[in-house]
């Protein structure tokens, strides 16, 4: 009997970790297929950041629209290195404790490609370090400068990790004032526990976006919630009330995916009418603008979602 362990058939499909004859589980619908097309400005992409030992969330997060992004010639930049210390049950990024040392030159050398690039609008992301005493809050404050120096008109917007809730961390990267600061709830309420590592939790998410606003409300905030992970219509409809109340500007829905067998199962495939349900609800309850659809992620477009919305809300 051959043992098959976590693979994807091409198809989609995923395969049980043993079975003796091969059990298909969680069919893809059709609204989830994607065309991986790779074009000049897709390898281009992938060079320069090889060059200069930099690392995107498009590949450690195997996102679905890495083809799409990088075809642009745009990528989300993942800083603080490619391991992370928590261990959430819905992530692809590697797991380490400690993590490597950080990459003094990481600041200059963003700058710098976004330089080449050209380009006006860039999001930095992180993954969580835990093992050091700032948690990296000053390496984020360190890029954000670095990027605005060598590029003065670019706009900024960052996803940052929780930093365990430490306000004054927080405020290392709310002082450089970046246009936009994301912090992804991820999920409902409910499910906080069964979805995220412990160290993370909804109140202490809420909180960070909560704080972002008290310190300086000239700056947008944004959030991000993964469907189809058990989830009631109920529980994300509250989750974006609970959003609103604290003055989050943007938000983000998308399809989980599973990334491995290793990883929390999908519970459903949320089709795309009920992705349109969800944000006819987010724009009924005053969001600035709302990214909802099967292949939405945190960063997905995002400079031309921040433009529109300004666009719309003078």
């Amino acid at each position: 009997m051959e043992v098959l362990i976590g693979k994807l058939l091409r198809n989609g499909l995923w395969v049980n970790k043993e079975v003796s004859k091969i059990q298909i589980q969680h069919k893809k619908p059709s609204w989830l297929k994607i065309k991986l097309e790779k074009k000049d400005n897709f390898s281009d992409v992938k060079d320069i950041l090889k060059e200069n030992n930099l690392v995107t969330v498009c590949e450690e997060a195997h996102c679905p629209n890495i083809s799409e992004c990088w075809n642009s010639g745009t990528a989300t930049f993942m800083i603080m290195g490619n391991s992370c210390t928590r261990a959430c049950k819905f992530c692809a990024v590697k797991t380490a404790f400690p993590g490597k040392p950080l990459d003094k030159e990481e600041p200059k050398k963003i700058a710098n490609v976004l330089k080449k690039w050209n380009l006006d609008y860039v999001v930095i992301t992180s993954v969580d370090r835990d093992d050091l005493k700032d948690q990296g809050s000053n390496h984020f404050s360190d890029c954000i400068r670095e990027v605005r120096k060598e590029n003065p008109s670019i706009l900024i917007e960052v996803l940052i990790p929780d930093f365990k809730g430490q306000k004054e961390l927080i405020k290392n990267v709310i002082d450089v004032k970046p246009n936009v600061i994301g912090h992804n709830i991820e999920t409902v309420e409910r499910l906080q526990k069964f979805v995220r590592d412990p160290r993370a939790n909804y109140n202490q998410s809420l909180g960070i976006l909560k704080y972002v606003k008290e310190v300086d409300d000239e700056i947008y905030t944004k959030s991000s919630i993964m469907l189809g992970l058990g989830e009631t219509e109920e529980e994300v409809t509250k989750a974006m009330k609970d959003l609103r109340e604290i003055n989050v500007d943007f938000l983000t829905l998308g399809q989980y995916l599973r990334p491995s067998l290793k990883h929390i199962e999908v519970k459903e495939y949320v089709s795309p009418d009920k992705f349109n349900f969800y944000k006819k609800i987010g724009e009924e309850l005053g969001f600035l603008y709302v990214a909802s659809g099967p292949f939405v992620r945190s960063s997905y477009k995002a400079g031309e979602f921040f433009i529109k919305s300004l666009i719309q809300n003078g």
